[in-house]
């Protein structure tokens, strides 16, 4: 990974476990092996190495899009994460992906992603996921994250039931 640390090495080591901690509670995301290649403020590169297992058309060994689109999905969340001042929860509002052609089989795929704009409520982000450089893409994608997706409760906690009332009226 690269270590392009601000000059706050203390804010960027907890940039850096906040980063980590999102690729391991995703599971897809574990699955897949994305692993953390470069970290800065507003931008981050993942990889997700080659595996037989995510081929979507066995005649020519090619990665499933689906693949692609984590890659980029999950680089997108780590970079508007690493933009953030203080860490709060995201969730992707948009992400919007261009194919413009297929990964060669055998071949690691990057992803790099860049989050250009933050308002107070919503950060957006470029990506582009490659091989050997950007100015060859596979994909690119443009997302959009909503900060703050918990409203200031426990992750997950907008995905719990409501409890009704005792006694009242279902």
């Amino acid at each position: 990974m690269t270590d392009n640390t601000p000059d706050d090495g203390t804010a960027f080591d907890r940039l850096r476990e906040v980063s980590h901690m999102i690729l391991d509670a995703v599971p897809h995301a574990r699955v897949l092996g994305l692993s953390l290649e470069t970290l800065e403020p507003g931008r981050v590169v993942l990889r997700v190495p080659y595996n037989p297992k995510f081929i979507g058309d066995p005649e020519t060994g090619v990665i499933h899009g689906g693949v692609v689109t984590t890659l980029l999905d999950n680089a997108s969340a780590v970079a508007v994460t690493s933009a953030m001042e203080n860490y709060t929860s995201t969730a992707t509002l948009d992400l919007r992906i261009d194919y413009m052609r297929p990964g060669e089989p055998g071949v690691d795929i990057f992803g790099e992603a860049i989050c250009y704009k933050m308002t107070r409520s919503i950060g957006f982000v470029r990506a582009t996921a490659y091989h050997e450089t950007p100015d060859d893409p596979i994909a690119t994608a443009q997302a959009s994250f909503m900060l703050d997706s918990n409203a200031g409760r426990r992750a997950g906690a907008n995905l719990q039931p409501k409890s009704s009332a005792k006694g009242g009226a279902s």
